[in-house]
This record gives structure tokens, sequence and C-alpha cells, in this order.
């Protein structure tokens, strides 16, 4: 399969199918469902006939594959070649995906090609290399460095699962060996691990050595075979094992396993020997340590993990080991099921997580294709795929401000991050820029910049999270080095030094260079801006490292190499290079910056960048008109299960951007209080009043429309803890200060109990709700009609006031859902309903009302949605305005915004005479308004907004 063209004219020609005939499957708008044991295919398929009266195209299901029991979310699969049994396994799948083709409905999976879960042995490849070592047929599968600097990790994998050093775990008895049958496993705990073949040869040795003398000489002989079928095998140190050499060591051990659960059933006296040598060496630590120095693992308190971990993991997730997906066995192996329910015709479409992570997402993304053109039985028509990518996928890539997506990579875009970033950002008025960064200053004591947060929060994980991935990639470096007379004299020191500062000036997640040395346009710029700002830091800093060792360390990731073999070895370091400032970027910014910088927490979101204080429409516009020409089935995010606050969050947060002055005199009002819950700590008061100034954006945000707050202190309560331990400034997740904790928790309880707090509450809740609801109405609205997919996660149908998960997977009433929508299709189409909605906003069917209505539009004109040229419309600066245009057809979008500042309190909404003498330019034409049912009509040029939205605070207009 040739490289996919990407340009405007090849994707619409994708959008209409291919020209084999074939047509790819393209969905118009997804829905996001979050299975777990609790919510499964079964009760999946009981909410697709309300989804597809809802107008979705496609249900978008977290990943389906097996993962770790009672996972919530998927992403630690164990077993990617398995349909998750606790989800109804492939069975229950094949119910939902029929009855999804009932309705019309297709079905998108979650797919995660970058890491697995291990945690409590329920990972059958990884308890295979644990227990088998390099020897292990699954040992190619995980990204493992076996021979790393420290000796005594030579051919093993660090496992820090201890809650203590190693040494007063084997003092305290906590490390046992068990059996059952004639397997063996270390316990520890919930955790049992696998023995290695040889330490069971010893154990079997003290087990001769203690059977009675009168023993048969049969039952020795088969005890003596046993043993030496366990000397006889392979060394699990042995690396250069075939894979047949592998499966036959693997099922050589099988036997030896069946036939030594044989013989203890069958011979009481070695069953007696064998458990009184394991009850001898649990009570003896220098024996047990004997036999747990014979693994292929190295137990280790957890905290070392940090520093020593060999295995590449998921961020600093020890519990996620990353795999190798650039080996082409891995590959297959991962996608052989997927390829199978795709053949089948389970799934039409694939998500992809974090792949960021992969050694060449590039190429990762081309094999992708292939394997499902062939799934597909694409690839048997005397033609290559070409431009009509064969299955529709998109990946979770997060974007810089001004960056790119590759447009060679064979995906139809992204996962909306980049959009959802670029829409908040247009509710937050940054005409107030100035104003609300001084309050911030005043109230929390932060005088850093965003810029200064995300630079030391990069260093920071650097050195507390992922020294272990540094130093791996130190010693890889020191490697290179050692070849170059110019190098060699570089210090690991100093090596290790250059890259963290490279790292940390790093201004994107990262680059895409390949082993060939083909590169994204603009990769060797951000490798060289990175270089370029290290210098400028080591200056600053006075860190004193040579500067040619940034140069040095630039024409490695440039591959600026004197000959092909030097090219080849910088382009493996250069490729694993990538794969770590992708987390660190990740950890530095969504997971500590964004926690550290609360300037106007609606702009701290995944994908966002929260020193840039808005965005103008005209850049909204610019970004629009991109995708329509390149990426027009990108999906279109809103909230995701990964988002910091639901989207009707920060459309309410985001209102504080319009009265800076009012936002000033509340907190002027509430400081005496919180300083009157503060705690005197050792190291100092307690909470911050940074955390005090996250508190009360997020209290305010997320207070529920509806007034049910039962729960509410708790939720703020665990978002608060997250939020602080993510900061790392006076606790975290490796070093949690309970006192601190605690002191948090009461200032939450404190403020939500304090009649005065309250009363002062829910005024400024009273005032700018409306405006919050207005802003979150805009944004559904023109997320659903904007170029690209949208998506809706799970019940952001209604309000969404979600915080950061887990409080952003809480269960969805769709009953009251499927209620709402009963009642909007009896009354379909009616100003008088739609005013009615209005005027009970607080329940959320309002914008029940404007998904329902959109989503419609979008299923009735398709082709209008997916192929129409995006035309910004000039509405001024309180209107987003653009039609969507396709031949004689056209669909309007009047999405208002800034309307705390357009109303100015006088009137809750924006309707009617709050627009003054506004006007939009409008095409001429008779339209409707799908929103309501109105009529207007427009001879082009200007038209009053005061008419266009006469009695309804936004429009959708359908071109009669």
């Amino acid at each position: 399969m040739t490289p996919a063209s990407r340009d405007g004219a090849a994707r619409a020609g994708a959008a209409r199918g291919s020209t084999d005939g074939v047509r790819t499957h393209l969905p118009g708008a997804t829905y996001r469902l979050q299975l777990h044991r609790d919510f499964d295919f079964a009760a999946a398929r009981r909410v697709l006939p309300y989804l597809a009266r809802l107008g979705v195209t496609d249900v978008y299901l977290s990943p389906i594959w097996t993962s770790t029991p009672g996972s919530t979310h998927g992403y630690d699969v164990t077993d990617h070649a398995q349909v998750n049994p606790e989800l109804g396994g492939l069975k229950g799948l094949k119910s939902l995906s029929a009855r999804a083709r009932e309705l019309g409905l297709g079905l998108i999976v979650d797919f995660v090609p970058n890491h697995m879960g291990i945690q409590g042995g329920h990972n059958p490849y990884w308890e295979d290399v644990l227990e088998h070592g390099q020897a292990s047929r699954y040992a190619h599968f995980f990204d493992i460095s076996w021979h790393p600097l420290k000796r005594a990790l030579d051919g093993r994998v660090l496992l820090p699962v201890l809650g203590d050093q190693y040494g007063r775990v084997l003092e305290r008895r906590e490390l046992r060996l068990e059996r059952r049958g004639g397997a063996f496993r270390l316990r520890y705990w919930e955790r049992h691990l696998p023995l290695s073949p040889r330490s069971v040869g010893q154990l079997l040795a003290w087990t001769a050595e203690a059977l009675p003398a009168a023993t048969d000489t049969v039952t020795l002989g088969e005890l003596a075979s046993i043993r030496r079928s366990v000397d006889t095998l392979p060394r699990s140190t042995s690396a250069d094992l075939t894979d047949t050499d592998r499966m036959i060591r693997a099922q050589e051990v099988q036997v030896m396993t069946r036939r030594l659960g044989a013989l203890l059933e069958d011979s009481g006296a070695v069953r007696g020997a064998l458990d009184a040598t394991l009850d001898a060496v649990n009570a003896d630590p220098a024996r047990l340590d004997r036999v747990i120095s014979e693994q292929n693992y190295r137990l280790a308190f957890w905290k070392v993990a940090a520093e020593e971990i060999n295995y590449r993991r998921f961020f600093d997730i020890n519990d996620l080991a990353a795999l190798r997906m650039e080996d082409p066995r891995v590959f297959a192996w991962a996608h052989g099921t997927l390829f199978d329910l795709l053949r089948q015709g389970l799934v039409q479409g694939v998500r992809l997580d974090h792949t960021d992570g992969l050694f060449d997402p590039a190429g990762y993304f081309q094999a992708l294709q292939e394997g499902a053109a062939h799934a597909l039985g694409r690839d048997g028509t005397g033609r290559e795929v070409g431009d009509e990518l064969p299955l529709y996928v998109v990946a979770e890539k997060i974007l810089e401000p001004g960056e790119t997506l590759p447009e060679a990579w064979a995906i139809h875009g992204t996962t909306g991050y980049d959009f959802l970033a670029q829409l908040s950002g247009t509710f937050v008025d940054g005409a107030n820029e100035e104003e609300l960064s001084a309050i911030y200053r005043r109230f929390s004591g932060d005088r850093l910049s965003y810029g200064e947060h995300l630079y030391r929060g990069k260093h920071l994980i650097q050195r507390v999270s992922l020294p272990g991935e540094v130093n791996v990639l130190t010693e890889h470096l020191e490697r290179l080095a050692e070849t170059d007379l110019n190098a060699r004299d570089f210090t690991l020191s100093t090596l290790r030094a250059a890259i963290r500062e490279v790292i940390a000036t790093f201004p994107v997640y990262r680059t895409y260079i390949r082993a060939d040395g083909q590169r994204e346009p603009g990769d060797d710029a951000k490798i060289a801006h990175a270089i370029r700002d290290a210098k400028a830091h080591n200056r600053r800093d006075g860190l004193t490292l040579d500067p040619s060792v940034f140069d040095y360390l630039h024409a490695v990731l440039t591959l600026n190499a004197p000959d092909g073999r030097t090219r080849a070895a910088y382009a493996d370091f250069a490729l694993k290079f990538q794969q770590l400032t992708g987390p660190v970027t990740a950890k530095g910014a969504e997971d500590t910056a964004f926690y550290r910088y609360a300037r106007l927490l609606s702009l701290n979101e995944v994908g966002g960048d929260p020193a840039l204080f808005g965005t103008p429409v005209a850049t909204f516009h610019e970004a629009a008109q991109a995708r329509a020409a390149r990426w027009p089935h990108a999906m279109l995010a809103g909230s995701t299960h990964d988002t910091k606050r639901g989207e009707d969050t920060r459309a309410r947060i985001g209102v504080l951007s319009e009265l800076p002055q009012t936002w000033s005199a509340y907190l002027s009002r509430w400081s005496p209080l919180i300083r009157s819950l503060e705690t005197d700590l050792e190291l100092g008061r307690a909470p911050t009043t940074l955390d005090g100034y996250v508190l009360l954006q997020n209290t305010l945000g997320a207070y529920p429309l509806d007034g049910r707050t039962e729960d509410f202190a708790d939720r703020l309560s665990a978002y608060m803890l997250k939020a602080a331990r993510e900061a790392k400034l006076r606790t975290s997740w490796a070093a949690p200060d309970e006192e601190y904790e605690a002191a948090l928790d009461a200032l939450v309880r404190g403020l939500l109990t304090n009649d005065d707090f309250m009363t002062s509450l829910t005024e400024l809740h009273g005032r700018i709700s409306p405006h919050g609801a207005q802003n979150g109405l805009s944004a559904a609205l023109v997320r659903l009609t904007a170029p690209g997919v949208p998506d809706t996660y799970q019940g952001s149908e209604g309000w969404n006031q979600s915080l950061v998960d887990p409080d952003n997977r809480r269960p969805v009433d769709y009953g009251a859902l499927n209620r709402t929508l009963g009642r909007l299709e009896r009354g379909q189409g009616t100003l008088a309903l739609a005013r009615k909605l209005l005027d009970t906003f607080e329940d959320g069917s309002v914008k029940v009302l404007v998904t329902w209505a959109a989503l419609q539009a979008r299923a009735a004109h398709p082709e209008l949605f997916r192929d129409g040229t995006y035309r910004p419309l000039d509405g001024g600066r309180h209107v987003l305005a653009f039609a969507r245009e396709l031949g004689t057809q056209r669909a309007v979008t009047v999405a208002p915004r800034l309307t705390f500042t357009l109303t100015r309190e006088r009137t809750p909404w924006a309707t009617g005479a709050a627009w003054g003498t506004r006007q939009l330019t409008l095409p001429a034409g008779t339209y409707t308004n799908l929103l309501t049912g109105e009529r207007l009509r427009a001879r082009g040029g200007k038209t009053p907004l005061a008419k266009v939205l006469e009695d309804f605070p936004l429009a959708l207009l359908l071109r009669e």
C-alpha cells in the first residue's frame, strides 16, 4: 500500500467510498461510552435505541480488550487477543454489534498499542517473561533494557513492588514460597510471582535431600529425572534462542510441571518432603533470599522504581509496561483479534491511544491500514489502496499551538483535543488578561509564568518520576559518545544533564524522525529551538555545562553523522529520545504545571496552553477552515474520559474572564474566611493560597445547576486531593503529606458548610450560571456543526459539570435522558418548547435539545456537514458564526459568546434587544431555525442579530 495522499480532494473521495467499489466507513457523529463490568456490552446494547434516536451514527467504545479485573477504564489491557470477559466477551460484543447494525449504527473501538497492564499476575505474557527471562517467548514484546548499567539487573527485570526495603520485607516473613500442584509461586501479600525453572530445580534438590531413606527407587528416579530436565533447559539469560527454541523450552517446563504434579499426587513422601522444604525455606531468610536471587526479576522497594526501572512504562506507572510495537511479531499478535473483528464486520473504526509513545507512529499507522486492508478484503483487487484509507482511524495526539498534524500519516485525524482547546478559548475574554493575571498573582502569590512552571515541571518529572528512563537514554548516548573522538570525554553526568535540559525546553510533545532518516517538516527546527533554549537556560542557571555537549546532542538528534553506520546508531537513539519527550511533556504539563498555574482553569485543559488567554474568533475560523481542507473526518471533542473538567464546568469558569472586578470583590469577601480555616503546619500554612484559588474556581464551575449537592463536598474534596498531589508542591502521590491533605479536606468542607460563604457563592453562581450555560450551549452547537466528526462524551448531551477522573466516569442516567428525548420528539421544533426548556435550563433539557437538533440536521444532510465548505460569518466580538455550504445547501451556526459583557446582567439570555444594533453577515435565503422552528428571511448583507436571536439565544439555520 502506498502512503496515502493527504489533499482535501482525496479525503472527499474517501468519504464517498473508494474507487474499488468498497466503501470506507466514515462516521458522521460519535457517542463515547465508558465500559466496565457494571456497564458492559449488554448495558450498552440497551442504550443503543436511545443513541440512534438522538442522531449519532457510531458508538465509540472505551477499550474492549481483556484488562485488569475490575478496571473502570480498560486502558490496562492484559490481553489484546481476547475480548474482555467482564464486558461479556466475544458473544456480548457480537450481540451489541448486531443490534447496532439493526439500528444503522457503527462501532468504533479504542485500541491501546503502547502498553499493557501487568498488575496482579493477570497478564500471561508478562508472567511468562518473569518466569523465563530473556528466554521467554514474549521477551521481545516488552521494551526491557536487559543489560543496564547496574550489574545486579543484568538479565533481570526490576519489580518495584515492595512496601519497604527488601531486607526488612524478608526479615518480616512477608515473602513466602507457595505451590499449587507442581507449580510454584512467590507470594507477597496479594501478589503471586512465578518462579524460574532453575530455582525450582534448587527446591527439588533440597527436597531430595529431605526424603526418607526408604523412598522407593521409582519415585527417586522420577524426581531425579525431573531435576535433570530442569538442568538441561537453555539458560533464561539466553537472548539468542530462536522462536522454536523458546517454544520448546516453554513446553518442556509445562511437561516438567505436570510430571511433578503427578509425582506429588502419587507420592506422599515426596509431597511431605517438598512441603517441609518450603516451610524451612520460608522460615530462613538466607535460604529464601537464595531462591529469590535465582529469579529473572529483582524485587525492590517501590520508591526505587523511578531511579532504576529497566522497562519502559506508560508515563511513570509501574503497572503499565510499554510494548515494542515496532516489532512485526508483536504487531501481528496484538492486532490479530482486532483484524478478526474487522473481518467479521463487528467493528467499523478504531481510536488509538497514546500513539506518541510508539517507536515509529507513522510506520505503525501504515501497518495498521495495511492489516485492515487485508482483513477487509481490500488488497486483492489488483490495485493498491492508495488515497482511500480502508479503515477509519483517529489517534490521540496532543498538538501544541501552531503545530500541525503530519499530513502523510495514514489516519483521519486526531481525537479532538486541539479542537477542544481552540473552542474553549473562544469563550474567554482576552481583553481582560492583564487584569485577571494581576488578581491571580495577588490572591495566589504565584509570580511565575506558565512557561516557567512548565520548564520546572518537566525538570521535576525527569528528576523524580522518570529518572530511570532518562538514565537508560543517557547510557545509550554515552555508548555513542565513546565512538566519537570529539565526544568521548563527555561524562555520564554531563550527558544526562544535557538530555534533561533539552527535553525540558522541547517545544512540542515529540518529533517524528524515522529510522531511515525521513522526518516531518519542521522537526529539525523544533530540535534546533530546544537546543538553543537549552543553551540559554544553561547560561542563565549557571549549569556550567560545556556548550559543545548540546552541539553533540543536536548532531545526534538530527542524524548529522559522518557515515551510514553512525547515522543508523544516531537514529536508534533519536527514536528512543522521541519516545521520552512525550511522557515528560505530558507529565510536566498536564499533570504538574496545569495544577501549579491557576490563572483561569478553563484554559488548563488537555490540548490547551494556559499561557494563551483565549482564542480569537479569527483564529478559530482559520483552524476550522484548515480542518475542512485537510482533516475533515477528525474527531471534535468537548469532554472526554481524560479532560480535567467537563465541558460545562469549563464553560462557567470561562465567564470569570468577563468580570474581573466582580471576581476580585468576591475573592476579597472570601479571603478572611479561607484564612480562618487554614492550619499551621511545620512547612507553613495549609492549604496554600494557590490551592485556595484552585478550590474557589472549581467550586464555582462545578456547583450543580440542578441544586443536588448531596455528594458535592465529597467530589470536590477528592478533586482537591488529586490536584494537590499532581501539583507536587506540599504533597504528592509518591510522598503524601497526611496533615496537609487533612487541612485541604477541612477547607473544602468548612467552606461548603459556612452559611456566609454559601450565601455569597449562590449569589455569584446565580449571576453567572445563565452565561455559563450559554457558553455550554454555544460550544455544543459549534462542535456539532463544525468541520469534523463531533463526539459526545457519555451524558454530555445534558450538562457535564464533572471534574477530573474518576469524577468524569460517574454513571449516566439514561432513563432520564431518554424521557427528555421523548418529550423533545413529541414537541418537535416549536418555539414554545424551546422557550420552556430555556426557562428551566438548570435540568439540562435545553442542551439535549441543541444536541438532538444538530445531530438530526447532520443525519438529514450528511454530505453538507461532511464535505461542505466552511465560511466564517461576521457578527462582531460577541458571536461565533459560520456557514457550511455544499452546492445549494447551506447551514448557518450562530453561537453567542461573552454574553455577560453583552447583556450587562440586564437579562440572563442573549436574545432580542440585548443585541442592540449589532448585525450578522448572513447570506441571502429563507432559513428555518432548527432549534425553534422559526423561519427567517435574509436579503444578504447585514441582518440584525436581534432578529436572528429574537427568542432563543442561539441558532442553527437551514436554508430551505
